[in-house]
């Protein structure tokens, strides 16, 4: 093993040779997300829910089974068969830090934290620790477990200081870990003003420094890993760090035009790709994708186009990682494990969770309460009205609110109205599904997120296998 470090455009290992990591993110682990991990609305809301619904230890017991089958030896032993080398690890500042007893380390945060960690470098993984979820919200979206559509992380000191608090705390304890690829202090930041986030930067490149020299650092661009233009000339301030974009195609996604790869289309993806990386190859900085990746369709709701839904999306895939590797470019594809959308590895409908919750989720996917690759089809007649009163009562210059153009108005009206506001509703009818459960059922829900009880998307992994082989 050799630690890596960034040099120029490249990560390179303790010999100065180039390292190209290529790997998936483990997210809906250690920050949950609904799509992922079958839920609605946000991590917080539905651990609060549980407890209400049925105590307080069988609660945290079924959270703590998750956690624990959700990643194991079978998942690091299958990851690195298929020649990947990395995995981006999300995860949220609620597992160290109580918003009531802020500044006060949660040891227990570690526990799984450094387990996966080291079951990674038990099998020559990398890991890079994204910090995906913090006080108040980086972004405004779901992802960021703050329950709004407003990004207070950006409006409010304090919170900013107790990430700064929380980075100084995991870089004391990972020093010296050379199977740690780097750390990813922010993930998909949304600072509207767009100066506010190189502020925030600077300071916890500071605070990590003090601690830990040695690790890389990887910048998300502003507006969801997406924008690095109003960075300037930060670089300077920084040694040892790449810049992380987030390189999502519509193609990849339900409602969008079909992908044929026509020369046309392949234009597209690649303007798309080289716009959110231009602010780096200007200066000749390193450029790490630590998200991309299409969504896929599912028997239960797509019926017979699933398979030919998937094809195309396998093609947009395969053409960005043509992209990719014409670059040299180091990536993390979204999304190692969840429950049949976008992971390569998947719940089978089989287990007592998916079984479970069953008529739950087609009810979820109904409503369209998920943000993430949402069909709207079967409510669109709901929202409609709401859309077109905005559009015929708000003049378009004010409608252009930020995240615009990445969100469009449809796109706002959505997550306000769908993803918050219903979703809020279906909290505690998730909760309420456990009723009655023993320890022991309790225990096996839990467990049929263990790898034993996971499908595989063998046409993703053989495209992903493929990649890394060449």
């Amino acid at each position: 093993m050799s630690a890596l470090k960034i040099s120029g455009t490249k990560i390179v290992n303790e010999l100065g040779e180039q390292v190209i990591l290529r790997g998936a993110g483990l997210g809906g682990w250690m920050n949950m997300e609904n799509f992922i991990s079958g839920y609605p609305g946000c991590e917080h809301h539905i651990r609060e829910a549980l407890g209400d619904s049925i105590g307080k230890e069988k609660s945290e017991l079924f959270f703590d089974k998750f956690l624990e089958f959700f990643f194991q030896e079978d998942d690091a032993s299958f990851f690195k068969s298929l020649g990947l080398n990395c995995i981006r690890i999300a995860f949220n500042y609620r597992h160290f830090e109580d918003d009531m007893n802020p500044r006060v380390l949660k040891e227990s945060g570690f526990k799984h934290l450094d387990r996966v960690i080291d079951l990674c470098s038990k099998h020559g993984i990398y890991t890079i620790l994204d910090l995906h979820a913090v006080p108040g919200g980086q972004n405004t979206d779901w992802h960021s477990d703050h329950g709004s559509h407003v990004a207070n992380f950006w409006n409010h000191k304090d919170f900013q200081d107790r990430v700064l608090w929380l980075w100084k705390e995991l870089a004391v304890h990972y020093k010296g870990n050379k199977w740690i690829a780097g750390y990813n202090p922010l993930n998909e930041p949304t600072d509207s003003k767009h100066t506010r986030l190189v502020d925030f930067y600077n300071k916890v490149y500071k605070v990590i420094r003090a601690e830990d020299p040695d690790h890389s650092i990887f910048f998300d661009g502003n507006t969801f890993a997406s924008d690095l233009s109003q960075f300037g000339d930060a670089h300077k301030n920084w040694e040892n760090t790449g810049y992380s974009i987030h390189d999502y195609s519509t193609f990849g996604f339900p409602n969008s035009p079909e992908y044929v790869g026509e020369d046309d289309q392949k234009r597209r993806l690649k303007r798309s790709y080289e716009k959110k990386r231009a602010w780096m190859d200007e200066r000749g900085l390193c450029v790490w994708n630590g998200e991309f990746g299409p969504v896929y369709a599912r028997k239960p709701y797509e019926g017979e186009a699933t398979d030919t839904i998937n094809r195309v999306r396998y093609r947009v895939l395969e053409d960005q990682l043509s992209l990719y590797k014409s670059d040299g470019l180091s990536w993390s594809i979204w999304l190692y494990k969840d429950i049949g959308f976008q992971g390569m590895v998947y719940v089978s409908p089989e287990t007592p969770y998916m079984t479970l919750f069953k008529d739950f989720l087609a009810k979820k996917h109904r409503l369209a309460v998920d943000a993430w690759g949402a069909d709207d089809t079967a409510v669109k007649h709901i929202y409609q009205p709401l859309y077109d009163h905005i559009v015929e009562e708000i003049p378009d210059k004010y409608r252009q609110l930020y995240p615009a153009p990445v969100w469009k108005l449809s796109d706002r009206v959505g997550r306000i109205s769908r993803n918050i506001l219903v979703a809020e509703f279906l909290v505690k009818e998730w909760a309420d599904h456990f009723l009655g459960k023993t320890n022991e059922e309790i225990e096996e829900i839990a467990k049929s997120f263990a790898f034993s009880s996971c499908l595989k998307r063998e046409e993703l992994n053989a495209v992903l296998s493929a990649d890394a082989a060449s």
